[in-house]
């Protein structure tokens, strides 16, 4: 009897242990706020025009207002003809997009095929 009370004793213990751990955890909280850039704000320099606000969080994870996303991804490469390199910045749940993906998929393609479910890929600015 004395054993099954100190058995008893330990499983609540052990449980009373588990739900206050499961209960801490916190929801993650947003470290930088990126905030879209005023058309009057954009200037020449190497600084990023955001289009779509979005967040870094606590976590390690990015997130605009409706999707979370494991990866922010800087994208460089040069256009056909272009005079200078382009920066494409997408928040994405696929670790990996190629340049070519991402001017596409930064609005200059006409196929829709070209561009990414807003649950995989989020374009959100460039420089």
């Amino acid at each position: 009897m004395k054993k099954r009370k100190i058995v008893l004793l330990i499983i609540i213990a052990v449980c009373t242990i588990y739900c206050l751990c499961g209960c801490s955890q916190k929801e993650p909280s947003v470290v930088k706020t990126y905030e879209k850039t005023d058309s009057e704000q954009s200037s020449p320099n190497n600084e990023p025009v955001i289009m779509v606000k979005h967040y870094e969080m606590s976590d390690g994870t990015w997130k605009t207002d409706e999707y979370t996303y494991q990866y922010r991804l800087e994208i460089t490469g040069r256009m056909n003809n272009a005079v200078k390199d382009s920066t494409f910045i997408f928040l994405s749940n696929i670790e990996d997009i190629t340049f070519d993906q991402a001017w596409k998929a930064a609005g200059f393609s006409s196929n829709m095929d070209d561009y990414f479910e807003v649950e995989v890929a989020k374009f959100v600015g460039m420089k």
